[in-house]
Order: structure tokens, then sequence, then C-alpha cells
């Protein structure tokens, strides 16, 4: 998954009906990323740039996230620099990853001056830096020194420099001559990584989607043929025209049959077939906010709720476990029954047992046959000492029955409790559910209780059906 320079395209151009409003409010929510509000006319318009190294984007939210009481440093240089600055340009070097938003705000003197605030999207390498007027460096979200990279230092006082351009052809004005030509150099190559290679602004979803196309749902290697090339060129065709009329795209998120979500693009995406679920969006903006608010939101819940997953899981096995042990004693019990007889035996034959023996050869007289049974003796004890064991061995095992019966039952009475949890626990949608099963799991004796001093947890609120 990879926010590509064509997505990007699509981002600014959303962003363009910003151009002229003012920068109102700067909130630094977390450490990787940045909340501009955008005043104008209509109202006011948050934009999220984000650093991370797995979510690295721009792009208009509706969310609101929780601020920290102290603003960062950057948080804070940025309002210095930026508050009230007008938004004059957001600008895009073909289909590169980096977009540059040209502010004009006043600085300490009162003076007019054209700011640049710079947000690349390049994976683990994504920063937002703000340059001055002379294109050098006033600080960055995310410093670059030596001991990160000896290519390029993103320092304050330097001089910005954009990060090395490959040599790709850009997919927005290059023709076919120069595409077969291109893809000379790429032989024996599959076609999805040919692209990548081949085509600035291209992510791995639409090289796999392109090459679906050209081979009709197979895999599709260098080089092509005559029919395959025309596939090829008619799916660059389409969407170059996506690019340049936005009513022809479809912004599209794709998803496990779990719900798990993957990946989003500006095209419908048809490779995954039946193995995938798919949702469209009405813009750009949209399908980001919502592909990473949910994301996050299923990676943020996971985190928090990880370690009573493990309990739940630990505590299921061991209630398990336990339950089958006292399953087991109560099977062994079933012998009480022989135990009684042996008693019963001894006590009608105690005239014929003499105290050491260690056998008594008796008559079952429980049987209609009466057949002669072996009975073994404890060789310290006297007949009547041994009649009144197997008696105390009877009653030991007739109390165990009672008591195991119990037992067990209330084990799975518990396993089933702690599995209600767990599902509970599956299905939690904030933090204030998993917060409250905290608590009653507490409260039934499951977990200790918290020392920590804080604010009691929010109450939970009505679920709502549709």
């Amino acid at each position: 998954m990879a926010l590509d320079g064509a997505y990007l395209y699509c981002i600014r151009q959303e962003l363009e009906k910003l151009l002229g409003t003012r920068i109102d409010k700067i909130y630094q929510p977390g450490r990787d990323e940045l909340v501009l509000s955008f005043r104008g006319k209509g109202g006011a318009v948050r934009v999220l740039f984000s650093a991370s190294a797995d979510a690295a984007r721009v792009h208009i939210t509706q969310t609101t996230p929780e601020n920290p009481a102290v603003p960062p440093m950057f948080c804070m240089l940025l309002r210095k620099h930026l508050s009230g600055g007008r938004l004059e340009a957001i600008e895009q070097d073909g289909l590169e990853r980096i977009l540059r938003f040209r502010i004009r705000a006043n600085n300490e003197m009162g003076d007019s001056v054209l700011l640049t605030l710079v947000c690349e999207i390049m994976g683990k390498f994504s920063n937002v830096i703000l340059v001055n007027e002379n294109g050098r460096i006033i600080d960055s979200l995310r410093r670059v020194d030596e001991d990160i990279s000896r290519v390029r230092l993103v320092l304050p006082a330097m001089e910005y420099a954009a990060p090395p351009r490959e040599a790709r052809i850009c997919m927005t004005n290059c023709d076919d001559a120069e595409i077969a030509e291109k893809m000379k150099e790429s032989a024996s190559m599959p076609l999805a990584k040919a692209v990548i290679r081949m085509f600035e602004g291209v992510s791995p979803i639409v090289a796999r989607e392109w090459e679906y196309y050209t081979g009709r749902g197979e895999a599709v290697t260098l080089p092509l043929s005559e029919e395959e090339l025309t596939r090829f060129l008619f799916a660059v065709h389409q969407t170059q025209e996506a690019l340049r009329a936005p009513e022809k795209r479809c912004y599209t998120t794709v998803r496990t049959k779990e719900g798990q979500l993957k990946d989003f693009s500006y095209l419908r995406v048809k490779q995954y077939g039946a193995f995938m679920v798919t949702a469209e969006y009405a813009g750009a903006s949209e399908t980001l906010d919502a592909f990473f608010a949910q994301r996050d939101h299923y990676t943020r819940m996971h985190q928090r709720s990880n370690d009573l997953f493990r309990f739940l899981v630990n505590t299921s096995e061991r209630i398990a476990k336990r339950v089958a042990n006292q399953k087991q004693e109560l099977i062994d019990c079933e012998t009480m029954e022989n135990d009684r007889r042996c008693g019963d035996l001894i006590s009608a034959n105690l005239y014929r047992i003499q105290r050491g023996d260690r056998v008594a050869k008796v008559e079952d007289f429980y049987e209609e046959s009466c057949p002669s049974v072996e009975i073994p003796l404890d060789v310290r004890l006297t007949p009547a000492q041994n009649a009144q064991a197997y008696y105390k061995k009877y009653r030991k095992a007739c109390n165990a029955r009672k008591k195991l019966t119990e037992l067990i039952a209330e084990g799975e009475r518990e396993q089933q409790y702690i599995d209600s949890v767990f599902d509970a626990l599956t299905r939690a949608e904030c933090e204030s559910d998993i917060v409250q099963l905290r608590l009653e799991l507490t409260e039934q004796g499951y977990l200790r209780e918290s020392r920590k001093a804080g604010k009691p947890p929010k109450p939970m609120q009505p679920l709502h059906f549709r």
C-alpha cells in the first residue's frame, strides 16, 4: 500500500479549492502528524499532514484528533510563522510525491514573506519541512542529520534540496512511442514490476491492475505480444483520462472479507475478484480519511486490548485444562462401587482371613454363580481394618463425585463467561468498551484493581442499529 504520485495529483486538485484561504489554527496531535485549519468564506477546512512511515499522506480530514496539553516545538514554530498566512499556491512537479504549499505570511518585522511548507510522501523518509523565502530550511517535523543519512541532510538553516529524482516517464504527458521504447529496457521482467520501474507516480495496485487487464487475469512477462501491448496501452490511456477528468475516477478501498483494510486507489479495482471486498467513495480525501481512520482505529484497538486478549486466552486454556482433569477424576470415581463390594466381602469373611495375608480369597455373593475372587489386602492392617479402608475409599469417592460434578458445572459456566467476554472484546469499537470490560473482570476477581488514580470511565452509550 502506498500513496502514489497520481493519487497525490488527485489530492492536489481537491486542495486547490483552499487557495486564498487563511491558516486559522495549527495543531500537532501526534509525533508525526500535523493538522492545519484553513478558513475561508465557506468556513474552516482541516488538512492533515502525516509523515508516519506506514501512513504518510496529506488530505482534507473530517476527524477531530485529540491534541496534547502542551504543543510540541515544531507546532509552536509553525504557529509563529504561518498563523494568519494566506495559501497562494499548491505545486507538484510532475507526479512526484511532493506537494509544496506556498503561503504568504508576515514575519516578526511585519514584512510580507512567501514561505513554503513542503510535504514529502516517501514512506519511512516522509517529512514536513518549512522553507523560508530564500530557500533555506527553517525547521522540519523530522530532522535528518549525518547519523540518519549521508545523502541528504534536513536541518535548520541549510538550503532545501529536493530528494533525488529517478529517470522515469510521467504518466500524464507520455506517448505510446515513449512507453514502447522504455519497455525495451525491462526485458524478461513481470509487467507490474516493470511498470513501477518505468512510470512516475504509479503505485503497485495500479500496476497490478494494468497487468490484470493486459493478461486478462493471467500473469504477464515482458516482452509483450502485439495484442498484449494494445491492451496495455489502452489501460494506460484509461488511467490518463481519469487523471484529466475527475468524473471518470472511481475512488475505491479494498478490504478482506474479515474487514481488514488492505489498499486504496483512484481506479475501480478488479484484480482481486471475489477474494476482496471493495467500497467506493466520492472523493480522494474522503477515501483516505475513511481508510486510515478505520485502519488506525483497528490497529489502536488491537494494541490497547492485546494484553486483555492474551489474558482471556490463557484463562480459557487454564479453565479448560482444569475441567478436563476434573472429568478424568470423575471417571476414576466410577470404581467406588467396587470398593464397597470389596469391603462387604471382607466383612462377611473376617473369620477366614488372617492378619498378614496379602490376598483374601472369597466368594463373590453379588454374582449369581458366586465366583471366587481375590481382594488385595494391606499386611499392616487387620482384616476388619482392611474392610474399613475400602469403605473409606468408597465414601471418599462418593464425596468426590458429588463435588466434582459441581466443580465441572461451575467450570463450564466460567468457560462460557470468559468466551462471552472474549466475544465482546472482539466487537469493542472504542476504548470505553475495553475499559468497561476491564472493570467487569476486576469486579469478578480475574484482574487486580488498578492503583492508578484517574478519571472514572465514561458510561457506555446505547448501541444504535439501522
